[in-house]
């Protein structure tokens, strides 16, 4: 796929939640919310301050982020259903705990 978004947009991939509780109970289809949490797939060039200067994202490709449940805008891209959505709109960025370990 080769997709470029402009400015300060992000292209997100919806990572599903689990299909089941930590009671062994199976959440059906139609219960199911749509997930919040996605990870990154394409970065914009970054946004223009006043000045002209281009001012870079925060995020990058491969991260995992949280984001709003009305976030961005659903799109179709060779068969899979992807979000573009402006880096305003992430809440933030998870972690991993080796990531975090390393930091520390």
């Amino acid at each position: 796929m080769k997709f470029r978004p402009l400015h300060d947009r992000i292209l997100v991939r919806r990572i599903e939640a689990e299909e089941k509780t930590a009671g062994g109970i199976i959440i059906p289809d139609t219960a199911k919310e749509k997930p919040q949490e996605g990870e990154v797939i394409a970065v914009g060039s970054g946004a223009r301050a006043e000045s002209g200067q281009v001012l870079p994202l925060d995020v990058k490709a491969g991260d995992r982020i949280l984001f709003g449940k009305w976030s961005g805008t659903e799109i179709n891209l060779d068969g899979e259903d992807l979000l573009i959505m402006k880096e305003s709109d992430v809440m933030g960025v998870i972690e991993s705990a080796s990531t975090a370990k390393k930091a520390a």
